[in-house]
């Protein structure tokens, strides 16, 4: 097997675990998806422990890249805060699929310990950034950045998930700019 069997499988299970969570992730279903024999999964992922924590690890440093890469597209830090829904819209765009990090986070109770670690991890990466945005925006009290930091991505996170569950990417943009009225995004 080489690499990019083993990218191949992890894009798999990623779309997979965006559309059905880590408890509708199955070697027998990802094979198929990848065009493998489910055996061969094992070759590089010898649990779906495993395979969910490289997931999940890939995912949070690709959401990391991400936000890097909207501060550098940005005009500035105001800019870049006004454009942070578009990532999880994203996920919305591609077949209706829920940020992975939500839907893993939602599961917290039956993963394993260190799968856990790399979905709060993802949460953690996305509030220090948008702190860090707030702080260079001068966009309220330093001392609430965090708190407000929390609220931005919950708030997002939560309209990405109510938007999914209607089949609807028209509320999750309702949402979005309600929050810019009159929420957490307001400047």
């Amino acid at each position: 097997m080489n690499s990019n069997a083993r990218e191949a499988i992890l894009l798999a299970a990623t779309r997979i675990a965006q559309s059905q969570g880590y408890n509708g992730l199955n070697y027998r279903d990802l094979a198929q998806a990848v065009g493998i024999k489910a055996a061969s999964i094992y070759y590089h992922f010898p649990s779906k422990a495993d395979l969910g924590v490289e997931v999940a690890r890939r995912y949070w440093q690709d959401g990391a890249a991400a936000l890097e890469a909207l501060s550098a597209e940005s005009t500035g830090p105001a800019a870049a805060l006004q454009r942070f829904p578009q990532i999880f819209r994203r996920s919305l765009e591609a077949e209706n699929r829920l940020c992975l990090g939500s839907f893993l986070g939602a599961e917290t109770d039956n993963l394993p310990s260190e799968l856990t670690r790399e979905i709060q991890a993802f949460a953690e990466v996305n509030i220090q950034w948008l702190q860090r945005q707030l702080a260079a925006a001068r966009i309220g009290p330093v001392e609430q950045h965090e708190a407000r930091a929390r609220a931005i991505f919950a708030a997002v996170a939560g309209a990405q998930l109510l938007a999914r569950s209607r089949s609807d990417i028209g509320l999750f943009d309702s949402l979005i700019e309600t929050y810019r009225m009159c929420g957490p995004l307001l400047d």
